[in-house]
């Protein structure tokens, strides 16, 4: 037996569906788009670090 509150509701347009799949594909993007932003800094981090790191050493012992 249906609910009676499946039975009044109102069809959805093809418009709605539209707009919520457009908002649904934009979220992913974004996400895809922190994702690969995370990633580029990780590896800038990881590859710059230990350069950086070299170099106050040498400005630490410079100093002294």
């Amino acid at each position: 037996m249906a609910q009676p509150e499946l039975l009044n509701r109102e069809p959805v347009s093809a418009e709605a569906t539209s707009q919520h799949r457009q908002r649904g594909a934009s979220l992913v993007e974004y996400a895809l788009l922190v994702a690969l932003i995370a990633v580029v800094a990780i590896v800038g981090v990881r590859a710059l670090g230990t350069q950086v790191s070299t170099q106050f050493s040498n400005i630490g012992s410079a100093v002294n």
